[in-house]
């Protein structure tokens, strides 16, 4: 269970369930003060994407949060699970997680210089049933990068650069990849917080 600091606000006895180990994604619950423990679902999110053929990113990003969600959920009944996943987006493309560090350098080639779409989906379940879901967007615009550069920022990175769509955390060192970010931190950072504020508020699950 993580550590917060405004537990007081949640109203229910057992702490959301996060069907993920994200850094990223726990980052953002703990400091929005939700107690929460972290079970990974370990879905073939791969096989999930395949089975989805032609479909577009949004449908993509909220398949996979619901597939993790209902994944945990099913063996944790009356609890509230959240499952959450992220695409992206440019010129026709989709992108998920890229699958080796060649994949990532090529990825970030085909982006350097281009603006992108991140789709961040989140599902809140509970009983193996939906109770809510969204995807929430942002833009973004990714500086000329030299190969030189794209080396060097794979060398740093190493393997977590394989946990991302498009391969960069904004939080990290992958500021240092972006001309401009249209869009809010925390839907960048996979976990749009505020409507899932909102409908755990809707639940009885916080103070309103």
């Amino acid at each position: 269970m993580s550590e917060n600091r405004s537990s007081l606000f949640w109203r229910v006895g057992a702490p959301l369930i996060l069907a993920s180990k994200s850094a990223g994604r726990r980052q953002v619950l703990a400091q929005a003060g939700l107690p929460f423990e972290s079970r990974p679902a370990g879905i073939d999110e791969r096989a999930i994407e395949a089975s989805l053929g032609s479909a577009g990113a949004d449908v993509i990003a909220a398949a996979l949060a619901r597939a993790k969600a209902a994944a945990i959920s099913a063996g944790a009944p009356g609890r509230l699970t959240l499952g959450a996943d992220q695409v992206a987006s440019c010129e026709g493309r989709i992108f998920g997680k890229p699958g080796s560090m060649q994949e990532a350098a090529e990825l970030l080639c085909f982006l350097s210089g281009r603006r992108h779409r991140l789709h961040s989906a989140i599902a809140l379940f509970r009983d193996a049933s939906p109770i809510f879901e969204t995807v929430a967007h942002a833009d973004l615009t990714m500086r000329p990068l030299s190969e030189d550069f794209i080396a060097a920022y794979l060398q740093a990175m190493g393997e977590t650069a394989l946990t991302s769509a498009g391969a960069y955390q904004v939080e990290g060192l992958g500021a240092q990849l972006f001309s401009s970010v249209e869009g809010d931190h925390w839907t960048i950072m996979g976990l749009p917080i505020l409507p899932l504020l909102d409908a755990l508020r809707r639940e009885g699950a916080l103070i309103s």
